[in-house]
């Protein structure tokens, strides 16, 4: 397909080795020696891009720049000029122009623009399949191989990094290759927890991975003791593509000082996970040292002395300072928590836990248009960029960064989108959740789940003497036989947690430190 460029410039003649050295490279050229000729040519033909001299007599070309932008927005233009003053650099750049060149300008440079500005996303991908092609044999090795903890994290990672590069790409080849290879690793990465799981919790070497209830001693807690005010912000269920997606928001403001990741606890729950983090304990031992601040039989209320554990984890360890915690579970509570956070500001750790990512999932469960919204991968992670940008938790960021406040962002587990469904019966007292299941006399497939008869063998809690845990791996969900068609695509394609995956496992802890 043949480009049509527009070149304006009073001084079009000087121009003619250019023009023919585009010409000869297949490009088409209109000339234009004044802005409202420029214009003119617009209006009666289809340009691909403009060339644009910023000082032409009469209509000037930041003039023509800007009625061009007010008429035509989506029309890519390359600005021209002699000056290399800065004002007149900004207003073009202000104006959204594709590009900036400085006379005298040699064809190669025009030719580069070109590329740059309208082969570009082609180029990218081009660029991009290719390297992916070359990293998709060595993530083959690694997976062939035997993989320890740390090295599942940097598997992750590239696998994440992986996903987002392809993110936009055209090629749906390479984008059902890298679904096949994700797949692979977590039902590597599943069979590796379940065989080892019991054996870390139990076991006091340093050659296993941080867990939900070390994590905060062993990650945040030489952070908070320098003495510097720290903000300890948790959205809930919050995956690690997902803050990748969020990393260039936070680093317009914040020094991304480290980026790590630690293990969640089964079952990958808030209920759990989140509690074990604040105690700095498993859960049964919260129970037997705080019985007050677990509720019995009710996991909707064990969340509530969230506050109360993280001071009696900093109690233990020796730190004595004044803490905040703060839960906002609603855009007005967010918004009211923006508007008064100087208030916060006499603490020396400030906890905030942002309930958004987790209600948004429930919700593509449950609303018809969320799940239209949210059709894939792409697009959750997109909603949460989205949200994230408008939401008051980027106000909270924002005068965090100018109060110069150390910043420390992580989440409590992640969620996977299931597609599997796996039979279980239980009685009317087993859980509702579709990842893992705790209760008496239930029956199911021990090839299909990660099996814990005996709950202390995890430090979890026995509600009864028979109970026992079940755990979903890889993308699987339990659904019961009643009504089972109905429940499995009602289901199917929505994002879960509290099992087995490298999604809902694998926790990223952030910290930042303000720009100077």
């Amino acid at each position: 397909m043949s480009i049509n460029i527009l070149w304006a410039d009073d001084e079009i003649d000087l121009l003619k080795p250019h023009l023919l050295f585009l010409e000869e490279k297949g490009y088409k050229l209109e000339t234009a020696t004044n802005g409202n000729e420029a214009l003119d040519l617009i209006q009666q033909n289809d340009f691909d891009i403009v060339f644009l001299d910023e000082n032409m007599p009469g209509l000037s070309g930041l003039e023509t720049l800007s009625k061009i932008k007010n008429k035509w927005p989506a029309l890519p233009v390359i600005m021209i000029t002699k000056s290399e003053e800065e004002a007149i650099m900004e207003d073009a750049i202000g104006s959204k122009i594709a590009d900036y060149l400085i006379k005298p300008v040699n064809p190669h440079q025009i030719l580069l623009a070109l590329k740059k500005t309208l082969d570009n996303r082609r180029l990218i991908n081009e660029k991009t399949a290719m390297a992916y092609q070359q990293e998709f044999r060595q993530l083959g090795m690694q997976l062939s191989g035997r993989i320890e903890h740390d090295e599942w994290i940097e598997l992750y990672k590239k696998i994440t990094y992986w996903e987002l590069e392809l993110e936009n790409s055209k090629d749906e080849s390479l984008n059902e290759i890298l679904k096949m290879q994700k797949t692979e690793a977590n039902a590597m990465f599943s069979d590796y927890v379940e065989k080892n799981y019991i054996d870390w919790l139990k076991s006091d070497s340093d050659d296993k991975p941080v867990f939900s209830h070390n994590a905060f001693k062993e990650k945040c807690l030489s952070s908070i003791k320098n003495n510097e005010k720290t903000f300890l912000i948790v959205i809930d269920n919050l995956r690690f593509d997902q803050w990748k997606i969020l990393q260039p928001k936070f680093e317009e403001l914040f020094i991304v000082e480290k980026e790590d990741i630690y293990f969640s606890i089964l079952p990958t729950v808030t209920q759990y996970a989140r509690n074990a983090f604040f105690a700095g304990l498993v859960p049964s031992d919260i129970i037997k040292k705080y019985p007050q601040y677990w509720g019995k039989n009710d996991e909707s209320s064990r969340n509530q002395f969230e506050a109360e554990l993280l001071n009696e984890q900093l109690k233990r360890n020796g730190v004595n300072i004044k803490t905040n915690y703060n839960k906002i579970l609603s855009l007005n509570a967010g918004k009211k928590f923006a508007e008064n956070i100087g208030n916060y500001m006499n603490a020396q750790l400030n906890v905030v836990v942002y309930n958004f990512v987790d209600m948004l999932s429930h919700s593509r469960t449950e609303m018809e248009v969320i799940k239209e919204l949210v059709d894939d991968e792409a697009a959750y992670r997109s909603l949460t960029q989205s949200w994230f940008e408008h939401s008051p938790l980027y106000d909270i960021i924002d005068y965090l960064a100018e109060k110069k406040i150390n910043v420390i962002l992580t989440t409590d587990h992640g969620s996977i989108k299931v597609a599997n469904p796996v039979k279980v019966v239980g009685d009317k007292n087993t859980n509702t959740n579709l990842r893992f299941k705790t209760g008496k006399n239930l029956q199911y497939s021990e090839k299909d789940v990660f099996e814990v008869s005996n709950p202390a063998d995890v430090f979890l809690p026995r509600e009864n003497i028979s109970s026992r845990y079940i755990f979903a791996k890889e993308n699987n969900f339990f659904v019961y036989p009643n009504n089972y068609n109905y429940y499995v695509n009602y289901y199917k394609e929505t994002f879960q947690h509290g099992g087995i995956s490298l999604e809902e496992v694998l926790v990223p802890i952030v910290f930042f430190k303000p720009k100077a």
